[in-house]
């Protein structure tokens, strides 16, 4: 099996991109409708940039970035937490990761991994930034082993049904 990973057009491949997410978040079709509006509004943002894992050319999966805005609406809800507990300037000079998802059926490769460290290698920014479900899971683990630390827990998101953890590390992130 042939997996490459390599720059995406994410706009062209959203459709594509959010069966993975909703396969690895057992999203609906209603959730995915409104993720694939943020997916295509977030691309137009400046900075905004794409990596997609192929396998023998079939996307298996995704990682999606942007410099941090603290306008945008991410930054403006996890602002509160971050600055209850003076985080709040991780929200400035940050790269955020956005999305970051592999299809389960190909997840324990080191394509995640290599997803986010691949994306950040080419950020501008000292620093990355991004939200994860609140609970101890592969993809925490994840990133912790890159350099990820919590920077705000129990973190709410208007109609998400689990609470989030913020995390950020310094870049380049670790490599083991």
């Amino acid at each position: 099996m042939d997996l490459v990973i390599g720059p995406l057009d994410l706009s062209s491949h959203v459709d594509e991109a959010l069966a993975i997410q909703a396969v690895a978040f057992g999203l609906g079709p209603d959730e995915v409708a409104v993720r694939r509006q943020i997916v295509l509004r977030h691309m137009t943002y400046p900075g905004a940039r794409a990596l997609g894992a192929t396998a023998d050319g079939t996307l298996v999966g995704f990682v999606y970035g942007m410099p941090n805005d603290r306008t945008h609406w991410w930054s403006t809800v996890v602002e509160p937490y971050l600055r209850a507990l003076r985080n709040d300037h991780w929200l400035d000079d940050s790269f955020v990761i956005t999305e970051l998802h592999v299809h389960p059926a190909y997840q324990n490769r080191g394509l995640g991994r290599s997803l986010i460290t691949t994306i950040t290698d080419g950020a501008a920014e000292p620093r990355s930034i991004l939200s994860a479900i609140d609970t101890d899971s592969p993809a925490r683990a994840l990133y912790r082993s890159l350099g990820y630390q919590d920077l705000a827990r129990q973190v709410l998101f208007p109609s998400a049904p689990k609470p989030y953890a913020v995390m950020g590390a310094p870049l380049p992130l670790l490599r083991r």
